[in-house]
């Protein structure tokens, strides 16, 4: 098994003295946090002769420029993937090792084998590659950026086709976070099957509806 160790920082895209010679690419993922939805995770593999120019972490991007960007690293990437873990997975396999699930389907769903794979944070999943975690690497290594600003713009646009199936929950504007407006929505709708069970604020709905039964039958 490859050995695999942590960074706490880096050049952007600048080789170290032990990195090997061939492609790296970047991992970072989109949706640990939200009360629903997946968590989704991308690789991408940059090609040094086609710059992209505003590359930087996802969350400092507008929408827009997320939009524009992801555009151009579909055309100018050598090559990228995303992958997933669903709400089931993410509720039987809690959220960490749903999320390093993610991020290995990503990484074994690019065209090109990399031969060093970059990763945002300080946990590495499984991977029969050679890997480094670096803290805030979105914000300090391109290829992670990108990969943050794919793993971003993905999980958005399937929000919004979740809305479409579930508008009482306003989806398209928060994205499955915790807002107040969804936390009301889930009060008064209760959960749906996007939605992650064992998130404390969705659990406490599940609680709240199973308590209400209860006291029902006693009645």
């Amino acid at each position: 098994m490859p050995s695999n160790k942590s960074s706490p920082a880096r050049s952007p895209q600048k080789r170290l003295d032990w990195d090997p010679l061939g492609l790296l690419a970047g991992v970072d993922e989109a949706g640990r946090g939200p009360l629903a939805g997946p968590v989704v995770a991308a690789a991408v593999i940059l090609d040094d002769s086609k710059r992209i120019r505003g590359l930087a972490d996802s969350k400092v991007l507008s929408p827009l420029q997320r939009d524009k960007l992801f555009d151009m690293i579909r055309e100018k990437s050598l090559c990228c993937a995303v992958g997933s873990a669903s709400v089931e997975e993410i509720d039987t396999l809690n959220i960490f090792h749903a999320t390093m699930l993610a991020m290995k389907r990503a990484v074994e769903g690019l065209r090109l084998k990399p031969v060093k794979v970059l990763v945002d944070g300080n946990r590495l999943p499984r991977l029969e590659v050679l890997s480094e975690a670096i803290v805030g690497g979105d914000a300090k290594v391109k290829s992670i950026s990108a990969a943050s600003i794919i793993a971003k713009v993905t999980r958005d646009r399937l929000l919004h086709q979740l809305h479409e199936e579930f508008p009482q929950y306003g989806f398209a504007a928060h994205k499955g976070y915790g807002t107040p407006e969804h936390l009301h929505a889930l009060k008064v709708h209760g959960p749906c099957v996007h939605h992650r069970r064992h998130f404390g604020p969705v659990a406490a709905t599940f609680e709240t509806a199973e308590g209400a039964t209860v006291s029902l039958q006693v009645q």
